[in-house]
C-alpha cells in the first residue's frame, strides 16, 4: 500500500511524515521546503504476527509494510502548472491513498501560505486542482470515444456517462462524491481520475486540544463536515505530539498516549483507516523458517491469494490448509489444531479471511 501525503505549504504535512516514518525529510517554516518527493517505508503492527513469532521463534520475520510519500506542497494553479504542480499531480498520479494534511491549529510563529487558517479554502484549493486535472483528462476521453461512437452505436451511453461525471466535475465537485453504479466503475477504470483516489484528512491539531476535547475546535468540525459530504475518512491528529513520541520506547509511548486519551499512535491509525478505505486485510504464513503476513483485497480467493508468495504457487494450486488466528492461538500448535479437526483444507473457490494463517499446496 502505497500512501500520498499532500496539503498546502506549511500545514505540518513534512514533520508529521517525519514523525511517521522517522525518514528525516527536511521541514522548515517556509513554502516549498519539500521539493522532490520523500519516501519512508514502515511496517504494519501486527499483533497476530508478533504472537506467531513467540511461538514458533523464527529465523526471518517479515511484516507487511506501508510507503509513505512525501509530496510537494501545492498551490491554486498546480493544474496549470503554477508552483511544483506538474510535479505535484504526477506524484499523486502513483499512489493508492491521499493523506490530505489540513492545518487546523492556531500559531502565529507558523506562516500559512494565505495569511490565515481556513480549513474549507485549503481543502477546495487541493481538491479543485485535482479537479481541474480531471477534467481535462476527461474531455480527452470524451473525444476519443465520441469518435468511436460513429462507427459503433454501443459507446453512446459510455459518451453520455463521461459528460454526466464531466459536469459533476465542473460543479467542483471530487468524483469521489458521484454515485456511480457498478456498470460506470467498470467503465472509468481505465481513466486514473485524481479526484476519485480515496482520502483520509488529517486534520492537523494542537497538543491542548487532546488534552482538552477536539470537538471544541471549530476547524476541525468543518473538516469532518466535508469529509462525511464526499464519502472520505477524517482522523484528528497532531504532527507535534507524534514527532515527541517517534523515538519513544513502547511502554514510554503507550503512558504518553494514554495521558492524552489516545489509545494507538497516529501511525496506527492511519494504517487501519488506510486498509478500511482500500479493502484490504492480511493473511498470515508461520513456521519455523519465517513468519510473515501478506497483504491482499477483499474477497481474494486462494489461489491469488498463493499467487502474492510466488506467481508459481498460483499457477501449480492444489490446495490451501487454513486455520483461523484465534483457533491456532487456542490449540497452541499446528498438531493439536489438526488432531481437533480446526485445520481445513481449502480449494480454488475459497476466499481468504483477515488473520487465516495458510499454508498452500502446489505442483507445478
Amino acid at each position: 500500500m502505497k500512501l500520498g501525503m499532500v496539503g498546502l505549504p506549511n500545514v505540518g504535512k513534512s514533520t508529521l511524515f517525519n514523525a511517521l516514518t522517522n525518514a528525516g525529510a527536511e521541514s522548515a517554516n517556509y513554502p516549498f521546503c519539500t521539493i522532490e518527493k520523500n519516501v519512508g517505508v514502515v511496517s504494519v503492527p501486527d499483533e497476530r504476527l508478533d504472537k506467531l513469532a513467540e511461538i514458533f521463534e523464527p529465523d526471518k520475520f517479515t511484516p507487511a509494510t506501508l510507503e509513505f510519500v512525501d509530496i510537494a506542497g501545492l498551490v491554486k494553479g498546480a493544474s496549470k502548472g503554477e508552483g511544483l504542480g506538474n510535479k505535484f499531480l504526477a506524484d499523486i498520479r502513483e499512489v493508492d491513498a491521499i493523506v490530505h494534511v489540513v492545518r487546523c491549529f492556531e500559531n502565529s510563529d507558523v506562516i500559512h501560505v494565505d495569511g490565515e487558517i481556513n480549513p474549507k479554502r485549503d481543502i477546495e484549493t487541493i481538491n479543485l486542482e485535482l479537479i481541474f486535472s480531471d477534467v481535462e483528462m476527461l474531455e480527452r476521453r470524451i473525444d476519443r470515444t465520441k469518435k468511436l461512437a460513429k462507427g459503433d452505436k454501443k459507446f453512446l451511453a459510455e459518451v453520455e456517462f463521461l459528460e454526466k461525471l464531466k459536469l459533476h466535475l465542473e460543479e467542483g465537485k471530487s468524483a469521489r462524491s458521484y454515485p456511480f453504479n457498478e456498470e460506470e466503475r467498470e467503465v472509468i477504470k481505465s481513466t486514473p481520475l485524481l479526484s476519485l483516489k480515496p482520502v483520509i484528512y488529517a486534520a492537523n491539531l494542537c497538543e491542548n486540544d487532546f488534552i482538552n476535547n477536539i470537538e471544541t475546535n471549530e476547524n476541525y468540525k468543518v473538516v469532518c463536515e466535508i469529509a462525511k459530504e464526499e464519502n472520505s475518512a477524517v482522523m484528528p491528529i497532531c504532527a507535534q505530539i507524534e514527532a515527541e513520541i517517534s523515538d519513544m520506547s513502547n511502554d514510554d509511548k503507550a503512558l504518553f498516549l494514554n495521558e492524552l486519551g489516545l489509545e494507538e499512535s497516529g501511525l496506527n491509525r492511519i494504517i487501519k483507516e488506510g486498509y478500511a478505505l482500500l479493502g484490504l486485510i492480511s493473511y498470515l504464513t508461520a513456521g519455523k523458517p519465517e513468519v510473515r503476513a501478506w497483504t491482499i483485497e477483499k474477497g481474494t480467493k486462494a489461489p491469488q491469494a498463493a499467487g502474492k508468495i510466488h506467481t508459481d504457487f498460483e499457477k501449480g494450486f492444489i490446495r490451501a490448509e487454513v486455520i483461523a488466528f484465534d483457533d491456532f492461538i487456542s490449540c497452541g500448535s499446528m498438531a493439536v489444531a489438526k488432531e481437533k479437526g480446526l485445520v481445513r483444507l481449502e480449494g480454488k473457490d475459497y476466499v481468504v479471511q483477515d488473520g487465516d494463517i495458510v499454508h498452500f499446496r502446489f505442483n507445478v
